[in-house]
């Protein structure tokens, strides 16, 4: 800490960037201890406002370090905390490091600024049982908080191993937070399984690391693979595809995917917001991260591999996602399979290896961090006000609820691209880096999903389309689950909605049309992407070496391509929606071609465990080629 001034007499005292970095990941913890220990004897509402008063407070400090980290175009582009006082000598340490990067404190805050609004929603929200203290749902959420903010914040990988598993941990609890229910179990225990089976992949691929370099900060191993230039060999090649797999897990990539439906299907309203707002999206990142910093040299991965790695998988994640999103009738499933698809598109975004790429993927991840929450808020309020997320069994019960439908509408149009929304900016921008026929899978994805979501909200809250006695019987419903005689969440089904309910969707649809319109935002996004892919200033921020600055870009910025890819799959999507609420044979019904893909969605554990180590498979053929 530095002393900056007196004011009236006193010392004002004000924490540099770098110094801040420990008390975005300790406030929240801190937070979770007081309402654990002060629980019992406190007013369930005040443990509440406390909650979301210390996430407040996260963010704040989240966004502190962002407006003030260091110019994104200057040399040491990262505030830097080594904790401890343990800095690295000769290139070498042991201490832990967190690095605050344009990148990394951005996801921080979107991720600070999601819990608040988790926990605004979530007011008053659940039926607790009689047997759990108060504060126990904002307790958890707080903790999910410094996971996720200690894995966008660390430099050192076997931290973000740490980090990444607290918050799996507490996202197995929350998925299953309705223990009462057997589903919910089920739903949590498969979510539990499969992620730990990715977490232990992890460990082991950071073990082997170790074992190479004898380091475990990003940067150092960066630095000891490039001292053996020409290309990994075998065990860095089996260390890369085991550290990826785990980060491939938690962002649902296909197909590590299979635990997000049911896990979504089961969770209460509000832990979707989260899994699908911020938690897949850190797989994404953290894919992005360990790339770029550990295996991009030339000790690492060529770019050429890496790109056709990103590519395929991504390709084959969003066309997949798509597909299933389409073929389902229970809306949280449906929310569900969207996120699936749209990790594809980030990875393909990705695939460009260049600053623009990931600009345009930055963007595009943090308008549908909004659109998704948005969209899982308003499926929360029809679950609590009709007792079912049924596509079919909710026909024209909407016509009561027209701002949701506004809402749904909105978000369906968001997720096709539609310009001005922070969606179709970054889609715009990710299409125009990657070109070609990947641009094609953006718009057909983006129309293919938003679709989806255009045709609920028109069954639901206008009543168009054939009527539920007429449409597909459930037995024959493309999916297992169909979303009728579901439980409240609440307390009883809702005779008023309450404010705060129907402000965080509105407010969070708000903010993913400003990161579509604010030009500030666009640069800003630009610089910080120049800085992520900048793999020697990382390095030399860490290590504290000179090093040049990155060579600018341009910003993310709307074109006349962009605009025009934007409306034709917002259009495509509307068209979609309007055929599948028109057809004489309902909007859902069983499509045979498509039998095949949901019939590997089971259920079962160790079906979702075979599917695992497939994919591990794939990613390493997909690599193979790199060991020339």
């Amino acid at each position: 800490m530095t002393a900056t001034g007196a004011v009236t007499g006193s010392a004002a005292v004000t924490l540099t960037p770098a110094a801040t970095l420990p008390l975005v990941v300790a406030l929240p913890l801190l937070g979770a201890a007081f309402l654990v220990a002060a629980g019992r004897r406190m007013p369930r509402r005040a443990a509440e406002i406390a909650g979301t008063g210390c996430a407040a407070g996260t963010a704040a400090l989240a966004l502190s370090v962002l407006l003030r980290s260091p110019a994104a175009d200057s040399p040491g582009a990262h505030a830097v905390e080594w904790l401890g006082g343990w800095h690295p000598h000769g290139g070498a340490g042991v201490g832990i490091v967190l690095v605050g990067d344009r990148t990394g404190a951005g996801l921080a805050t979107v991720t600070s600024l999601l819990v608040v609004a988790v926990l605004a929603y979530s007011w008053r929200y659940f039926d607790e049982p009689p047997h759990r203290q108060a504060g126990t749902f904002p307790a958890l959420v707080l903790i999910f908080q410094a996971g996720m903010c200690g894995f966008a914040l660390t430099g050192d990988l076997f931290n973000a191993f740490v980090f990444f598993e607290l918050m799996g941990v507490v996202a197995y609890a929350l998925t299953g937070y309705r223990v009462e229910e057997k589903r919910a179990v089920q739903g949590a225990l498969t979510f539990g399984v499969v992620n730990s089976l990715g977490g232990y992949a992890t460990l082991l691929g950071v073990g082997l690391l170790y074992g190479r370099t004898g380091e475990l900060g990003f940067a150092q191993i960066g630095s000891r693979l490039d001292a053996h230039p020409g290309g990994p060999d075998a065990l860095v090649l089996t260390a890369f595809v085991l550290v990826l797999t785990g980060l491939l897990v938690k962002a649902a990539v296909v197909p590590f995917h299979f635990w997000l439906p049911d896990a979504h299907a089961v969770a209460p309203t509000p832990v979707c917001m989260l899994l699908s707002g911020v938690m897949v999206e850190l797989g994404v990142y953290g894919t992005a991260r360990v790339y770029w910093t550990v295996f991009a040299g030339p000790g690492g991965i060529p770019t050429a591999d890496a790109h056709r790695m990103l590519l395929a998988l991504g390709t084959l994640t969003a066309l997949a996602g798509a597909l299933m999103c389409w073929q389902q009738r229970h809306l949280k499933r449906l929310l569900a399979f969207s996120t699936v698809a749209h990790t594809g598109l980030f990875l393909i975004g990705l695939a460009a290896m260049t600053p623009e790429g990931t600009g345009g993927t930055a963007l595009y991840v943090l308008g549908h961090a909004g659109v998704k929450a948005a969209l899982f808020a308003a499926t929360g309020i029809l679950l609590d006000r009709f007792r079912s997320v049924d596509e079919l069994e909710l026909y024209a019960r909407g016509r009561e609820l027209p701002l949701i439908g506004v809402v749904y509408a909105t978000g369906g149009l968001a997720l096709a691209g539609l310009p001005p929304f922070g969606t179709g900016l970054g889609k715009a921008v990710a299409e125009e880096a990657v070109g070609g026929w990947p641009a094609a899978v953006f718009v057909l994805v983006s129309a293919v999903t938003g679709g989806a979501v255009l045709r609920a909200g028109a069954r639901v809250f206008l009543g168009l389309g054939v009527r539920p006695d007429d449409a597909v019987p459930e037995g024959n419903c493309p999916d297992e689950t169909s979303g009728k005689d579901e439980q409240p969440e609440t307390a009883g089904p809702l005779s008023r909605i309450p404010d705060t309910m129907l402000a965080v969707p509105v407010a969070l649809l708000a903010g993913t049309l400003a990161v579509g319109l604010l030009p500030g935002l666009h640069a800003a996004a630009g610089r910080a992407a120049d800085a992520f892919t900048d793999r020697a200033g990382y390095a030399a921020a860490v290590l504290g070496t000179p090093s040049a600055a990155p060579v600018p870009t341009p910003g993310p910025h709307w074109s006349m391509v962009g605009v025009g890819l934007g409306l034709l799959s917002a259009a495509l999507a509307c068209v979609l929606a309007w055929w599948a609420v028109r057809r004489p044979g309902g909007p859902v019904e069983p499509a045979r071609w498509a039998a095949p893909l949901r019939r590997l969605h089971s259920g079962h554990i160790g079906d979702y465990v075979a599917w695992v180590l497939a994919g591990m498979v794939l990613v390493a053929a997909l690599l193979l080629p790199a060991l020339r």
